[in-house]
């Protein structure tokens, strides 16, 4: 740091340049973000001080974060859920299997299991918590193998974890059969659908995946990926009273009492935000949105047939994996020579595409063309 301050002018430029150099979300098919609704963006602004680490001192945010949980008990079918907003998915996770481990203090050497196609958060959970996460075989459908995870489970399990959304593939695992083995097995049955939650209640049919089923203990779910909301912006929801108070800590020094929270100072803008996109948009609006991604979901599969690219598996929701040879280099290929960002999934290998609000028809049917000029060329290299 300097001594002497930049003026305005000077600072803003920097900030300026370095926008520049970040990518715009309209090429962007790997993302399960996009550009927040403004109204969203608006209210950030207007709370951009309020700190929920000690709610005390931001009782209006706080009464916003309560009405949040309110309106995802609704969605998700528990109308006096028990919960936070968090930073994501990820931090969402941690807390759910932290509160799992902390329900269960007689168990010395506690472990969870989990699909083989869950989040790489659980890797982390892993570490952080220093619990065992056992990973359940993935079927040729690619969801969990429940056969396989009702086989991992031994005295020291204190729960499982189903995805409502799978990270590479966009599939639902059968979250109602694992409600039966965690109600037989009386363990923890946590939902990871950080990315389906905004999406699935507002498609017609959908596999069962929330509060509905009785062995569903806690879900995550993110505002900030099809919900619109500004980044970060997660919450976790639990079933109980008990599993939040698992997580209990007391602050002496705070205005409140206690928390419940992994993060200590937390953003009250992203609850404004998060607030304000749902209140605007409500069910209409968000069916609306999904509608529209599944609409151009159908189209990008379309597209793809004509040019004989075909989807690994149909997709349940807006994330589509397209089987090519080679992967790596179409990746590759696609961002160098007109700046596409796509993904890859590791088995089976693929492109992955996740279709956010921000795409519209001429983008899906520009980046088939494109798609189709990388395969052509590939093809001419390999018969030189």
């Amino acid at each position: 740091m300097q001594e002497q301050g930049q003026n305005w002018e000077d600072v803003m430029s920097s900030l300026m340049q370095a926008r520049s150099k970040d990518l715009p979300y309209e090429k962007v098919l790997s993302s399960m973000c996009t550009y927040p609704h403004p109204i969203a963006v608006e209210a950030y602004k207007m709370f951009i001080e309020s700190n929920m680490g000690d709610y005390g001192l931001f009782m209006g945010t706080y009464e916003l974060e309560q009405a949040i949980l309110s309106m995802l008990g609704d969605l998700l079918h528990n109308p006096h859920p028990y919960g936070y907003l968090t930073t994501g998915g990820t931090e969402s996770n941690i807390q759910a299997v932290r509160a799992m481990r902390n329900a269960c203090k007689s168990i010395n050497d506690p472990n969870i299991i989990v699909p083989a196609s869950a989040h790489f958060s659980f890797d982390k959970i892993a570490d952080v918590l220093k619990i065992d996460v056992r990973k359940a075989r993935i079927l040729s459908d690619l969801v969990v193998d429940t056969s396989h995870m009702r086989s991992l489970i031994d005295q020291n399990t204190v729960g499982i974890v189903g995805i409502a959304g799978s990270t590479e593939f966009g599939q639902v695992d059968p979250i109602s059969e694992l409600s039966k083995i965690a109600i037989d097995n009386h363990i923890f049955l946590h939902v990871d659908a950080a990315f389906g939650g905004f999406v699935l209640p507002f498609i017609g049919q959908h596999p069962s995946f929330d509060f509905l089923l009785p062995g569903v203990s806690s879900i995550a779910i993110d505002p900030h990926k099809m919900g619109m909301s500004i980044i970060p912006s997660g919450a976790l929801l639990f079933r109980e009273e008990k599993m939040m108070l698992s997580l209990k800590v007391d602050t002496p020094y705070l205005t409140i009492s206690n928390q419940y929270t992994l993060t200590g100072t937390r953003s009250g803008a992203s609850v404004a935000g998060t607030y304000a996109v749902m209140k605007f948009l409500g069910k209409e609006g968000y069916r609306y949105i999904v509608n529209r991604c599944m609409a151009l979901t159908y189209l990008l599969i379309e597209e793809a047939k004509k040019i004989d690219v075909h989807p690994v598996i149909d997709p349940v929701m807006n994330i589509v994996a397209l089987s090519v040879l080679d992967p790596k280099t179409i990746r590759k290929e696609l961002a160098n020579k007109f700046g596409w960002q796509v993904s890859i999934t590791k088995q089976p290998p693929s492109i992955r595409l996740v279709v956010m609000p921000h795409m519209t028809e001429e983008n899906i049917i520009a980046f088939v063309q494109d798609l189709k000029k990388v395969l052509e060329h590939l093809k001419t290299s390999a018969n030189v």
